[in-house]
């Protein structure tokens, strides 16, 4: 699934350790999607994605994620686990900028020939 909107929030990053002893991160952020009623989404990056896709307030985004329910003690939570997120432009957030191309020349003028020398085909 796909949303795009403005990042308006960065909550702090969580760490912490697992049962098998593994470092874990996750951080936290809101978008606003762009609608005439705009909804505010919060997400999560987990692991390596948190460092793949560092986001800033202010950045415009399209953001790819996955929607997950888990039970915990008779009662239901949802999370919202995003995968991929590029700038509004189409650039992958994290990669480096494109480099810029080259100005386009024109193509040279044609030259002008006799018309006794066209051909008749």
């Amino acid at each position: 699934m796909e949303v795009q909107g403005k990042i308006i929030q960065v909550l702090p990053l969580q760490t912490g350790t697992s049962k098998a002893g593994n470092p874990w991160k996750k951080q936290i952020y809101v978008l606003e999607t762009a609608d005439s009623f705009p909804k505010k989404v919060a997400f999560d990056f987990f692991g390596d994605k948190v460092d793949q896709y560092p986001l800033s307030v202010g950045d415009d985004i399209i953001l790819s994620f996955d929607i997950e329910s888990r039970e915990f003690n008779g009662r239901w939570y949802t999370d919202i686990r995003g995968w991929r997120a590029e700038k509004s432009s189409g650039q992958p957030v994290g990669a480096p900028a494109a480099p810029a191309a080259e100005p386009f020349a024109p193509a040279p003028a044609p030259i002008p020939q006799d018309p006794s020398e066209d051909l008749p085909f």
